[in-house]
């Protein structure tokens, strides 16, 4: 069940992700290099070095959850970095705006694959 919202903090984890990398891995990067807990309910975000990958950590009652976006077309929009908390902190809406290629002009867009329905 997908169940991430605006009331949970992301964070953009510094730099490059190899998207290799499984749930064990990422979960050692969020508490090694960017100094997070990853059992607190906060969702860590990675990219990799293309920017056409994306991959979300959480973890929720029952277990940690690893969502995965990669781009046919584009590339992800990466915010500023805050030397404060080693991150990209986010909110809910920057996330959707990365993943849809919205820019903070409301007219424009970056380049996205749409995806073929039937029916």
């Amino acid at each position: 069940m997908f169940c991430l919202n605006d009331t949970m903090r992301y964070f953009l984890c510094p730099g490059k992700t190899d998207m290799r990398k499984g749930m064990n891995s990422l979960c050692g990067v969020v508490q090694n290099l960017m100094g997070y807990e990853v059992r607190m309910g906060d969702v860590f975000i990675f990219i990799n070095r293309n920017r056409t990958t994306m991959k979300l950590l959480h973890a929720e009652d029952g277990g940690l959850v690893l969502y995965m976006k990669r781009l046919e077309e584009g590339t992800f929009r990466i915010p500023a970095y805050d030397e404060k908390s080693r991150s990209y902190p986010m909110q809910w809406r920057d996330l959707v705006m990365m993943v849809e290629g919205i820019r903070d002009d409301p007219g424009s867009r970056l380049k996205r694959l749409k995806a073929m329905r039937h029916g």
